[in-house]
């Protein structure tokens, strides 16, 4: 039951993201980035482990998606909803993509992390992983529960102000 979900979850991800890259209109590809962000949430669920995925759509899906739509929102600036793209932009951006992600899988194949390697002093792995979840679940609770009261501030704050322009522009148009 599992892999058809896995599959579903994949191709959602996977076909979101590539509809946020490829869109000409940022807004819908905010949308999208938002979708793949949940997509991770998903895989995050599958592996059983509900805390990240939890911590996956409040920081990222409430956070960095909700914060590129209301700039896109607040700026209103017809240039940024049609931006012309040219072929060297393109194969520029892949390339740089290219190197970007090789480094990083050189570093993540040289951190230890992929359990391959052990520490040499020891026969435990260079992470413990259950302790950083126990610490985020006792010690770091506070700071991430005034972590999310700070981001539904801001949210809230953007709102307001996104209001009050509304409000101010409607007041000029009437004087």
């Amino acid at each position: 039951m599992v892999d058809p979900i896995f599959v579903g979850v994949a191709v959602l991800t996977i076909g979101s993201a590539i509809v946020s890259l490829e869109t000409r209109e940022l807004i819908y590809g905010a949308i999208a980035l938002a979708i793949s962000m949940l997509g991770i949430a998903g895989f995050f669920l599958l592996l059983d482990s509900p805390f990240v995925a939890m911590f996956q759509i409040a920081v990222y899906v409430g956070a960095v998606a909700v914060l590129v739509i209301f700039t896109v929102m607040l700026v209103r600036t017809q240039a940024l909803f049609s931006i012309k793209e040219d072929k060297g932009r393109k194969t520029g951006g892949i390339i740089l993509m290219l190197i970007f992600m090789g480094g990083m899988g050189t570093i993540f194949l040289a951190s230890g992390l992929n359990g391959q390697t052990k520490s040499f002093n020891s026969g435990a792995p260079p992470v413990d992983f259950t302790a950083i979840g126990k610490l985020m679940l006792t010690y770091y609770a506070p700071a991430l529960i005034v972590l999310a009261l700070v981001l539904a501030g801001s949210i809230i704050a953007a709102l307001s102000l996104a209001r009050r322009e509304d409000l101010e522009q409607k007041n000029e148009r009437i004087n």
